[in-house]
């Protein structure tokens, strides 16, 4: 499952790279990471960005996307792509601003 998750990983990135030309909101997308169910019915695409405006680009998108696979992914079945917000970034988020505000603190006593 790791090299089927990496194939679509790599594959979406590049359809991506491609339909950002014709849709600028995809610009700020970046996959960091897929997870595809083992009966390849369901595949979660994790992204990078917190923007609302970013994940409804990719489920208008996400037909495409998926026609993407079938035409390049020679594999059972194309699967379903559900988009998340990587949980990751969030949390890197948090911690960037905790260190941030630790800083502040320090540096006024």
């Amino acid at each position: 499952m790791a090299r089927v998750n990496a194939l679509l990983h790599e594959v979406l990135a590049e359809q991506l790279a491609r339909d950002a030309d014709v849709d600028e909101r995809l610009g700020i997308a970046t996959i960091t990471g897929v997870d595809c169910s083992p009966d390849l019915k369901l595949a979660t695409v994790y992204f990078s960005s917190l923007s609302e405006e970013l994940a409804l680009a990719l489920e208008e998108h996400r037909r495409g996307l998926q026609s993407a696979l079938g035409e390049e992914v020679r594999i059972r079945r194309t699967p379903t792509l559900r988009f998340l917000a990587d949980p990751a970034v969030a949390a890197g988020n948090r911690i960037e601003a905790a260190i941030l505000r630790s800083r502040r603190r320090g540096e006024s006593s």
